[in-house]
């Protein structure tokens, strides 16, 4: 397939520190391919070299056709972009930060204001276009900022963590747009913690640290390809020492958080046998994940 977006050999440098070191993919069209790691891993920054906001040092880039950053902003007029944090207008209703954003793109009027149902539609604003911004809850606002970014038809969304602070519920409304996007042929590129999100949304993901992609491919498969297939998760009083004695013999693969072991094997009833003879000691069994993935892979110590 011919990629929508590609980055071959990227390196960006600052102050003489390497934050982006090599990197290279492509992103196929009608696919939503995620782009994860810990803080300081250089996300953001790819990012902002595919977009043309920041130059690199070298490497070679293309977005919708069009070499970065010599041709962005023509390469610009067919993509979206969902900041991490909502930058709408307070002064402005909801519509009027739909229109303003239009006339950024040379929309005329008339075919801006024929858009509005599409795009109040999709933000689920349809009865609220006259309301001011500081009127709406969190998710409202999350929505309209995907939907505004939705105001030019782009071909490809960029969304920088695009659920980070919302509820449960928002975040579901949240993520039904954006599969229905990709029913509708939009690429889509995100960044995100929520390994929950990106393991729902993406058809394939990479995983940055210290600005290297260390591990590239579907989510089911690098869990396939990094974990072993059962997660048991034993915690209670005295279960740090219990499980380095008693349980490190029987599993594949034992870490220690706090005072929560967790426990990787192919094979979990030797191991909840054991902790049956234990009545301090509680255990979840549940299958790996993508998070089990990134922590192994980038380590569970804190980033800032």
């Amino acid at each position: 397939m011919n990629p929508v977006l590609w980055a071959e050999g990227l390196v960006k440098r600052y102050d003489g520190r390497v934050v982006v070191d090599g990197v290279s993919f492509a992103v196929n069209g009608g696919e939503c391919f995620g782009i994860l790691g810990p803080n300081g891993a250089g996300k953001t920054t790819t990012l902002r070299c595919c977009l043309g906001l920041t130059t690199a040092d070298s490497g070679a880039i293309g977005l919708a056709d069009f070499a970065i950053p010599a041709q962005a902003r023509d390469a610009r007029y067919r993509v979206g972009v969902v900041p991490q944090f909502d930058n709408l207008d307070p002064d402005f209703t909801v519509e009027e930060n739909l229109l303003m954003w239009a006339r950024y793109f040379d929309l005329s009027h008339r075919a801006a204001r024929a858009s509005m149902p599409r795009l109040l539609a999709f933000a689920g604003l349809s009865e609220r276009g006259h309301v001011r911004i500081d009127t709406l809850s969190g998710g409202m606002k999350r929505r309209l900022t995907i939907a505004r970014a939705l105001v030019n038809d782009p071909d490809i969304l960029f969304l920088d963590e695009p659920t980070t602070g919302l509820d449960p519920q928002a975040r579901h409304l949240v993520w039904d747009g954006l599969k229905r996007l990709t029913k509708e042929g939009k690429t889509l590129v995100l960044t995100t913690h929520f390994m929950d999100e990106a393991e729902r949304l993406c058809d394939r993901l990479c995983v940055m640290d210290s600005g290297r992609i260390i591990a590239e491919g579907p989510p089911r498969t690098l869990i396939e390809q990094h974990i072993e297939p059962v997660v048991v998760e034993v915690y209670g009083e005295g279960a740090r020492a219990w499980a380095d004695s008693v349980a490190r013999p029987l599993v594949s693969r034992l870490e220690m958080t706090g005072e929560t072991a967790f426990c990787y094997t192919d094979a979990a009833e030797p191991l909840l046998a054991a902790i049956g003879e234990h009545p301090t000691i509680r255990a979840m069994r549940r299958p790996a994940n993508l998070e089990d993935v990134f922590i192994k892979i980038t380590g569970r110590e804190i980033r800032d």
